[in-house]
Formats: structure tokens, sequence, C-alpha cells
């Protein structure tokens, strides 16, 4: 098993079954680590206060409209391949299952009728607001949405560099 780069054109299932094996294999490893197990626990807050900010500046309602009845999604087919096996393992780590097909031919495999399925979302999942927000919501509101996904981003890098880390560590001992 090596740990190299993985190529951005991996299909995702690769990245899912990889994201598998490492957890499987390092599991109890993995929750060992007292600096990872933080880092968890700051991310799933990060998380909830992002969602949170989400919600109370009406984007969730906005992009649930948009997707419920103009049939829009910024979350299309593909960009399910922007995930790499590291960021699916630390969903692995936050409890979050992986789905083994698609809600919607169209959308995103993490898309489902509720919602993205992860936790730990890639960068431009977590950035991206359409016109439609940015002319909707106030930008006051849109300045501390943006101050709260720093702090899950921040988290989520420190994450991702610390499991690397130690588990390239465990697999060169």
């Amino acid at each position: 098993m090596t740990l190299g780069s993985v190529p951005l054109s991996s299909p995702i299932q690769e990245e899912i079954a990889k994201a598998k094996n490492f957890y499987q294999t390092f599991e109890r490893r993995i929750f060992a680590d007292k600096t990872i197990v933080d880092l968890l626990a700051k991310l799933e807050h990060a998380i909830a206060k992002s969602h949170e900010e989400m919600r109370t500046a009406g984007i969730l309602e906005i992009c649930r409209a948009c997707e419920q009845k103009e049939g829009g999604s910024c979350c299309g087919a593909g960009l399910e391949n922007r995930y790499s096996s590291w960021l699916l393992l630390i969903n692995l780590l936050l409890g979050v299952g992986l789905p083994t097909r698609r809600y919607d031919p169209k959308s995103c495999l993490f898309l489902a009728h509720t919602g993205c399925l992860l936790k730990a979302r890639h960068v431009i999942c977590v950035n991206y607001l359409c016109a439609k927000i940015t002319h909707q919501v106030d930008a006051r509101k849109i300045a501390t949405l943006r101050d709260r996904e720093g702090e899950e981003l921040n988290t989520l890098f420190l994450l991702h560099e610390r499991v690397k880390r130690v588990m390239r560590e465990w697999m060169n001992a």
C-alpha cells in the first residue's frame, strides 16, 4: 500500500476505497493521537458554526429553493472528483458514511436530498457563493460567514496535514 500523491483524475471510487482502507487499517492508531482527536473536535465545532451562520444568513434556504424549485445546483456531477482519499478519510473519522451511488445523476456523488453528506468539504464547496446569494444576502452576513469558513478551513488544513504526517510515519516505520 502506498500513500504517494493522488492524481487529480483518479476516479472517486478509487479514492473512497483508499479512504476506507486507511480507516480500517489505522482507525485505532489515529484515534490514539491526541492532536488528531482534538483537531477533529475543533473541526466539528467550526463546521457547526459555519452551518449556523449559513442558516441565519438565509443561504441554506436560498440553496434549497434553487435546487428544489429551479432545478439548479452548484453541486454538479464531477465535483466529487476534487475529493482526495485524505479528505474522505477525515469524513470517515467524523462518522460520515460515504455513498456508493448518486442520489441524482446530474449531481455530485455527495449531494443527497438533504444537502451535502460530507462534513469536511473541499475548499471550493465551502467558499463558493453564487451571484444569487451575493445579491440577496447582506454583505455583513457574508463577511461573518467568511470568518467562520476561515476557521473551518484552517482547522481542516491542520487536521489534514497531521493525519498525513502521522500515517506516513506509521507506514515508514
